[in-house]
């Protein structure tokens, strides 16, 4: 698969297989996320590589257990009002039972922080999908980055006190056996060309 079919047919993946991949197409996917621009060459990117099923489980509860605890504002945008949601009805598995979820994190005030951590995730996911394995981005940890309880989780796997949450991704072998590779249509993104 050349780079541009890689791109051009990726897709997201919420339905995993138990099966964890071999630890060094886990590595192939986390190197092509290190080699992704950042600005000034800062390479600042922090990946947390999290395969324990007791400690994705762990983390899926208290997840669960903190969104339910948020409340729906008039400005709460809708994939967090989403997760509030499904979280206050229990159960709430973020991470869609993928048996890989790698965290990034940046410094925080590092005003590239989000964009480089962007292009790192959006180069494991093309990996990914090169590797016939399935990904999704996943952005709740992101979204619950100054929560105290979420952060000591964190720190308890290596995030330091002065980086940001992110992002993440999920990867694994897809429940289908292999990654849906559907053309979309694209309906938004406009193109103006300032000629």
């Amino acid at each position: 698969m050349d780079a541009l079919e890689a791109v051009l047919t990726r897709r997201s993946t919420r339905r995993y297989s138990e099966e964890l991949p071999e630890k060094e197409l886990i590595e192939k996917v986390i190197e092509a996320g290190r080699y992704a621009p950042s600005g000034g060459n800062n390479q600042t990117t922090h990946f947390i590589v999290f395969t324990d099923k007791n400690m994705l489980k762990e983390m899926a509860e208290l997840v669960c257990m903190e969104f339910s605890k948020m409340e729906i504002k008039e400005d709460t945008y809708s994939s967090l009002k989403n997760s509030i949601n499904a979280s206050k009805k229990g159960g709430y598995v973020f991470h869609y039972g993928a048996p890989v979820f790698i965290v990034t994190a940046n410094k925080k005030g590092y005003g590239n922080a989000i964009a480089d951590s962007a292009c790192a995730l959006e180069n494991m996911m093309i990996a990914a999908n090169a590797l016939d394995l399935g990904s999704c981005w996943i952005n709740q940890l992101h979204w619950l980055d100054e929560n105290d309880a979420i952060r000591e989780f964190m720190y308890k796997y290596g995030l330091k006190e002065d980086e940001t949450i992110t992002g993440g991704l999920i990867l694994g072998y897809p429940e289908s056996g292999s990654p849906n590779r559907e053309p979309l249509e694209r309906k938004g993104n406009p193109v103006t060309w300032a000629e």
